[in-house]
């Protein structure tokens, strides 16, 4: 968990020199850092990703079918 921690932290310091260091928002910077390292973690890679279904196409319509009958 220190990691974490210490990797919140320097990723809040980052983001708050970024916005020219504001004072009293350093909660906010907190939970902005901490939020984007954890879904960071959780993401899956491309490489890994399933690869998305190609659309089907429509077929074309049989020269029977499409056929009134008189």
């Amino acid at each position: 968990m220190q990691d974490l921690d210490s990797a919140i932290r320097e990723r809040a310091y980052y983001l708050w020199i970024g916005d020219g260091c504001p004072e009293g928002k350093a909660d906010a910077y907190w939970l902005d850092a901490q939020r984007a390292l954890l879904a960071a973690s959780v993401s899956v890679p491309a490489s890994e990703a399933p690869a998305k279904a190609k659309p089907r196409r429509k077929s074309a319509a049989s020269p029977k079918s499409s056929r009134r009958a008189a």
